[in-house]
């Protein structure tokens, strides 16, 4: 009996100093109706845990929804590292009633070891946008400048534009989203990224009206795997080279992804009158379902629509060095794949290894063509009819030295020291509300009252 009381009194004690700190939105004035503004509220909880209040950890509680008006959650913070759990909904806006930027929703600004996770839902209310097409429409969540950044767990439904930005930032992981659009809505890219670096994205669901990932200008060494993507289009290198840009994009692998009935597979798009380069890309182990345009590559991007292109003579984005393998599935149309370069700068070293696509509509084991203009490359075997244009034997890049190999070495996503989020008194009956002391008091109380009637 008393090794019984010992132990009681040593879990009372634990409770007392594991007591989390965090901090919940709600205590600073949140509603969380889904119909009151709860900026101000979110503005505040920020203001403290980024001050250094409640061990940087900021709650959303469960079984809410909370209206936000465009926000901009700026650092940088006394704590790292800061640790935002969305549990509750976040729903913005309309367009009618919205309010100040219209670039974007969320935007999270100058933040090291920034944490965002969760099983709650961010709404972008898109819906009232989309047909407005042509004028400004806001992303709704932005990372700028936030490195060593973590972002897993959330529901993204319905952004006015892209769902989620990443620019500037370093060594990110983005894991377990489910980002959610109607095909028919305009420009609602899941995942874009620019200006970043080491960065991974695996397994998500995607499904958009546009790119399920993009991976646009002065991004470096970026992983992509166990992505589900359709309907969307795709993930897209690009675009490029817009009205005379100098891009640069290099190092990326994309693996063991599949589409399903997108407009596009695996794609490489720039605008003619570009310069700069896209290479080291590999796409491997990919699964078709009737994909419009499987294998892509279009230095002629939107037929040179672009306020400095010209013509075939016009400066272009190089594209080298890039491996498409381990292709399987079908193609919606009969051309699985098309290369489209640049006369004035081919696309170089470009090669296949073990692509098989047959067309969906026509009898099975009928092999999609093939479309081949200005590219030097090569083939393992010659599977795809009117890829002539491929060496089946190739002197520029042997195959046991093809990026493919680097591509498909383990990446171990490096996770921040973070406390834990939850202590069990935190999550039994809170509804993710902060539990007090005097709560963990009663708690024991309860457990020491319990073991007394059974001993």
């Amino acid at each position: 009996m008393k090794k019984t009381w010992i132990l009681i009194f040593s879990v009372f004690i634990l409770q007392i100093f594991t007591y989390s700190k965090a901090l919940d939105v709600t205590q600073y004035g949140a509603v969380g109706d889904g119909v009151t503004d709860d900026s101000q509220a979110f503005l505040k909880a920020w203001e403290a845990v980024c001050g250094g209040t409640g061990d940087g950890q900021l709650i959303v509680p469960a079984g809410m929804a909370f209206m936000l008006q465009p926000l901009k959650f700026q650092g940088s913070c006394k704590s790292t590292p800061i640790v935002v759990q969305v549990l509750g909904n976040l729903v913005a806006s309309s367009r009618g009633k919205w309010k100040g930027d219209k670039d974007q929703w969320i935007l999270f600004s100058d933040i090291e070891e920034l944490v965002v996770e969760g099983n709650g839902e961010i709404n972008g209310q898109g819906s009232s946008w989309w047909e407005h097409k042509g004028s400004s429409r806001p992303t709704a969540l932005k990372f700028k400048s936030c490195n060593n950044l973590r972002l897993s767990g959330l529901t993204h439904v319905d952004s006015a534009m892209a769902h989620i930005h990443i620019n500037g930032c370093n060594d990110v992981t983005i894991s377990n989203l489910r980002i959610n659009a109607p095909e028919s809505s305009p420009n609602t890219d899941g995942i874009d990224i620019a200006v970043s670096s080491n960065v991974i994205i695996q397994d998500c669901v995607i499904a958009t009206g546009d790119d399920c990932i993009a991976i646009n200008s002065g991004t470096a060494n970026i992983r992509i795997s166990g992505i589900d993507c359709g309907p969307g289009h795709g993930i897209s290198i690009g675009s490029l080279g817009k009205d005379g840009e100098i891009a640069s994009v290099e190092d990326v692998c994309v693996q063991n992804c599949n589409f399903r009935g997108t407009m596009n597979g695996a794609r490489i798009k720039t605008w003619p009158g570009g310069s700069g380069y896209a290479r080291r890309i590999t796409f491997n182990g990919i699964t078709l379902d009737n994909v419009e345009n499987p294998i892509i590559i279009d230095q002629h991007y939107n037929n040179g629509d672009s306020d400095k292109s010209t013509d075939e003579k016009s400066s272009a984005v190089e594209v080298s060095k890039v491996v498409f393998s381990n292709f399987v599935g079908t193609s919606k149309s009969e051309y699985g794949v098309n290369f489209r370069c640049s006369a004035r700068v081919p696309c170089t070293e470009i090669f296949m290894k073990d692509v098989k696509i047959e067309t969906a509509s026509s009898e099975m084991g009928q092999v999609a063509q093939g479309q081949c203009l200005n590219v030097r490359g090569g083939v393992s075997t010659l599977a795809v009819p009117g890829l002539e244009c491929l060496a089946l034997s190739t002197d520029m890049l042997s195959w046991g030295s093809m990026p493919e190999q680097s591509c498909m070495l383990p990446q171990q996503a490096v996770q921040p020291n973070t406390r834990p989020l939850q202590d069990p008194l935190w999550i039994y009956g809170s509804r993710g509300k902060r539990l007090g002391v005097d709560n963990v008091v009663l708690t024991s109380l309860i457990s020491f009252g319990f073991i007394y009637v059974l001993g």
